[in-house]
């Protein structure tokens, strides 16, 4: 007998969370000669430039790029481990640990690559954040449902 409920749904919630935060863009950058838009996969010059200077990538953030994704496969996959909880409690704690770095990563990224440089986020930079407490209560739910399932197998 296997009890998935609420858990499902807030991991469902964690998965949309961090796909959004690493596909979309996450803030600017203003610079003295032009605006880059910040995205985990690096620094991007927005618009056109008439004097044929930079267009397009201004610098890769490839590691920031990467751990946003395992963010969001990572509970994608414990959506599907329901018949294994002591697996799918230790994805959570992994995947809690995965998304407290990407945010370190992305302020890294966002406030010490320029210095001196004035960052507008977006309002997106919370999703780590919602996919945090998704996580978290995810993991407390398959915690009670796991010991729910051993008092019932205590009853028997």
């Amino acid at each position: 007998m296997v009890i998935q409920r609420w858990q499902s749904v807030l991991l469902l919630i964690a998965v949309i969370a961090m796909s959004l935060f690493a596909f979309l863009s996450l803030g600017q950058v203003q610079l003295p000669d032009y605006t880059l838009n910040f995205t985990t996969l690096g620094f991007y010059v927005e618009g056109e430039l008439t004097g044929g200077d930079l267009s397009g990538m201004y610098m890769s953030t490839w590691p920031f790029f990467i751990i946003s994704i395992m963010c969001a496969i990572i509970p994608l996959i414990n959506i599907f481990l329901f018949k294994n909880l002591r697996l799918q409690k230790t994805l959570c704690l992994i995947e809690i640990l995965f998304i407290i770095a990407a945010i370190s990563i992305g302020c890294g990224y966002g406030y010490c690559t320029f210095e001196n440089q004035h960052v507008s986020w977006s309002s997106l930079v919370v999703a780590p954040v919602i996919a945090l407490i998704a996580t978290a209560m995810a993991y407390g739910r398959i915690n009670s449902d796991q010991q729910m399932l051993r008092s019932a197998d205590r009853i028997r």
